[in-house]
C-alpha cells in the first residue's frame, strides 16, 4: 500500500513507513484550497490547509509512503479519521512517478462541491488568515511553516509555499 503526501503527511505520516520516494502527481497542484475548521482553525475562525486541486497541466511533487507490511488495515482506518473529519476531502487511488516507475497510491483531495473548498483565494488573503488562526492541533502558521521546510528539505520547490512562508513570519511578527 501507497500513500501519497504533499502536505503534514510529509513531516508527520502518523503511520508505520517501510520506504520513502519523491513523487510527482499530474494534473492536480498543491493549494491552500480548503478551509480548515477543525485541525488549524475553528468553525468561527477557519484556518486554511492544503489539498491537492485538480487543474490541467499543474504537477505536485510531494513524497510517495509505502506501508509497512502488515499495517494497511490499521493505517487506511487511521487516515480515514483523520483525513475525512469533515468530508471535505475525497479518498482516491492516483498514480505518481518516482523516477521511471509508477505507482498507484492512496491521496486525498478536495472536493470542489464541498462548502470548505475556497480555491483560488490570492496569496496575500491565504497569508492573513494562515498567520490568525488557531485550531485543535495548534496555530495555522505552524502547520505553514513545517510543511514548507520538509519541503525545502527534500529538495522540493514550491514558490507559492516559499512566499507564504515569508509573508506570514512578517505578518505573525
Amino acid at each position: 500500500m501507497w500513500v501519497f503526501g504533499y502536505g503534514s503527511l510529509i513531516w508527520h505520516p502518523g503511520f508505520p513507513v517501510a520506504e520513502t520516494r519523491v513523487a510527482r502527481l499530474h494534473g492536480w497542484h498543491r493549494s491552500f484550497c480548503m478551509r480548515s475548521i477543525h485541525h488549524r482553525g475553528t468553525v468561527a475562525d477557519p484556518g486554511l490547509v492544503l489539498a491537492l486541486d485538480r487543474a490541467e497541466g499543474a504537477v505536485c511533487d510531494g513524497v510517495a509512503f509505502r506501508v509497512d507490511p502488515g499495517a494497511e488495515a490499521q493505517t487506511l482506518a487511521e487516515l480515514r479519521e483523520r483525513e475525512l473529519v469533515s468530508s471535505a476531502y475525497l479518498e482516491t487511488h492516483l498514480n505518481v512517478t518516482t523516477g521511471a516507475e509508477t505507482l498507484e497510491c492512496l491521496a486525498y483531495v478536495i472536493d470542489p462541491d464541498h462548502d470548505q473548498y475556497c480555491g483560488g483565494l490570492p496569496l496575500e488573503e491565504q497569508a492573513w488568515i494562515i498567520a490568525a488562526a488557531v485550531g485543535g492541533r495548534g496555530p495555522n502558521r505552524d502547520y505553514l511553516f513545517n510543511t514548507a521546510a520538509h519541503l525545502a528539505d527534500l529538495g522540493i520547490a514550491d514558490a507559492d509555499l516559499e512566499w507564504l512562508s515569508a509573508r506570514v513570519r512578517e505578518l505573525a511578527g
